[in-house]
């Protein structure tokens, strides 16, 4: 029997199909995991996995993608998957060539006859018996991403998916669904928003199930289940206006996540506080300290303040970081800063970033020897002859390698982020061919030619970065970006925070039904006044579902936008 589990990054299909296998070896039945513990069973398929998703291959186009992902699926199958087959053992697979059929069609847009018509060949006529999809809202598997590399830092580069923006997994998703529509007799989809535990042991016995008497009566008995668990299970409104139920919504799914899973509820308050918040963020504190960190960033109230000193001795790392974008002329920061300096001291050059006081400088002097990438990463923004000359004495002794070293390049890049000045792009044009994404956000809030070209000669291959440069511009040029890629991305509506022009009006109605979370968001202040009000209503009353919007409503309900996070769809 062949059993695939596929869905979205972050949706969990890996944690799950790990645990299942094991559960079903501990009951004696020989299974065969093509994807142990995350890493595939084949070492080739492994290494063309790392080339298809290298953010570094720009130049990659869409159907060479596609033409990768099957490679690596039909390297698995003929070293490892059929072999095992005829060995009479249950294999698992954590992806399979539906994951290419999903990009390629519903991600880069490729057409559906010549994907299928590609995939069936490199199948040759082998489908599994039985696909569990795992579903998830995309903003509950960013937000469970984004606390696992919280909680175990990896320096495992960024992928060439994150490159396409938010918007590719709302597109992944909507494919894999309408794949399960499509196959009912071989796809069940699992909503993994529950107890991971209890899912476990259900796909488990699913799996056993359609083993003793065959798929399709198996799958009957689990989605009557389903069924019957889902019966009643909705958040009732509260009555109390739409921000303030969307408030009571958002603090009530916090509460039950809280339980489940520690470090996604501690993400989730990211730039909130406030008494109900505090108390949150303080019990979670010893369940995931450095994800509850994070979740501090930029924030200067008292309560923010006394948990770093809790933390401070087990966690000096995340809690330096924690200061960035605060200022020195902000008493507890720069007195933790200077506690921080031995413990902590390149994470503590980090968080100085764009500061440009006296005490700044200070501070990079004393830890440039010790944490030289640190203290030249956060001049970023600083164009003046001080930033410049610890720039100069960087590049006087790493800058041959510029050129090669990404993690270098990237640096530079950082430290070059928001300037024009000639000797930036001197440096952009060295570091382009190893580090383009880099390059490309050392853009932000740049007017100039260069920028412009270089903007729209990479907007198709990485809309992301691109549009995450344009930052506050509102000439033509940034907005006709902005709607070239507003549909597929909805990083094309950040950056417009309370801006009131026509053309943001009119970006927020042309995509408040795709990107509903990111046009919340953007209001800002409007939506004290009839039109933003208007608006918000409207999203909350059609989406006030998705984790996303009540996020952002409720960041507006606590006038917290100013220091809550973004938050992806």
């Amino acid at each position: 029997m062949f059993v695939v589990f596929e869905g979205i990054d972050g949706s969990g299909k890996t944690t799950i199909s790990n645990r299942v296998v094991r559960r079903l070896a501990e009951r004696g039945i020989e299974t065969c995991h093509l994807r142990q513990d995350g890493k595939f069973a084949s070492s080739v398929t492994e290494a063309v996995r790392t080339l298809a998703r290298d953010s570094r291959n720009l130049a990659l186009v869409p159907e060479a993608e596609l033409l990768l992902y099957a490679a690596r699926e039909v390297q698995l199958t003929e070293e490892v998957l059929r072999p095992a087959l005829a060995a009479g053992k249950l294999v698992v697979a954590d992806r399979y060539l539906y994951t290419a059929e999903v990009l390629g069609r519903f991600g880069r847009g490729l057409e559906a006859e010549w994907v299928s018509s590609l995939l069936k060949l490199a199948g040759r006529g082998l489908v599994p018996d039985l696909v569990v999809l795992v579903d998830v809202e995309p903003a509950v598997a960013r937000a469970r991403r984004k606390a696992s590399k919280l909680s175990e830092p990896t320096k495992k580069p960024p992928s060439r998916k994150g490159l396409a923006g938010a918007g590719l997994a709302q597109r992944l998703r909507a494919g894999y669904l309408q794949l399960a529509a499509a196959e009912p007799e071989r796809f069940v989809v699992v909503d993994n928003d529950a107890d991971l535990e209890t899912i476990v042991e259900r796909v488990q016995q699913l799996i056993e199930s359609s083993l003793s008497r065959g798929v399709w009566r198996a799958l009957v008995d689990f989605r009557a289940q389903v069924a019957d668990d889902r019966a009643g299970d909705t958040l009732a409104a509260t009555g109390k206006g739409a921000l303030a139920d969307a408030l009571e919504r958002f603090l009530a799914k916090i509460d039950a996540r809280a339980a489940l899973e520690p470090g996604v509820a501690a993400f989730l308050l990211t730039g909130f506080h406030g008494e109900r918040v505090d108390a949150w963020r303080a019990q979670l504190a010893d369940k995931a300290p450095r994800v509850v960190l994070h979740a501090l960033s930029g924030l200067v109230d008292a309560q923010s303040f006394q948990l770093r000193r809790r933390l401070a001795g087990a966690h000096p790392g995340e809690v330096a970081s924690s200061l960035s974008g605060i200022g020195n002329d902000v008493a507890p920061a720069r007195q933790l800063r200077q506690e921080l300096r031995e413990p902590a001291g390149a994470e503590v050059a980090a968080s100085l970033k764009a500061l440009d006081d006296d005490e700044s400088f200070a501070l990079r002097a004393a830890l440039y020897e010790r944490h030289p990438e640190a203290v030249v990463a956060s001049l970023e923004l600083l164009d003046d002859p001080r930033a410049w000359q610890l720039r100069e004495r960087f590049l006087s002794v790493r800058g041959q390698r510029v050129g090669e070293d990404l993690e270098l390049a990237s640096v530079v890049m950082r430290s070059i982020r928001g300037l024009a000045d000639p000797r930036a792009w001197q440096l952009r044009d060295r570091c382009r061919e190893v580090a383009p994404v880099a390059v490309l956000r050392s853009l932000s809030n740049l007017d100039d030619a260069r920028s412009w070209q270089l903007r729209e000669e990479t907007l198709g291959r990485a809309p992301r970065p691109v549009l995450e440069s344009l930052g506050q511009l509102r000439n033509a040029r940034a907005w006709a970006l902005r709607n070239a890629a507003a549909l597929d991305c909805k990083e094309a509506v950040d950056g417009l925070v309370g801006a009131d022009e026509p053309e943001a009006w009119a970006l927020r109605e042309r995509c408040a039904d795709l990107w509903p979370s990111t046009v919340v968001k953007s209001l800002g202040v409007l939506h004290r006044a009839s039109r933003g009000r208007a608006l918000l209503e409207r999203e909350l009353s059609l989406y006030g579902h998705q984790l996303g919007v009540l996020r952002n409503a409720s960041a507006l309900a606590l006038d917290l936008l100013a220091s809550a996070a973004p938050f992806e769809e």
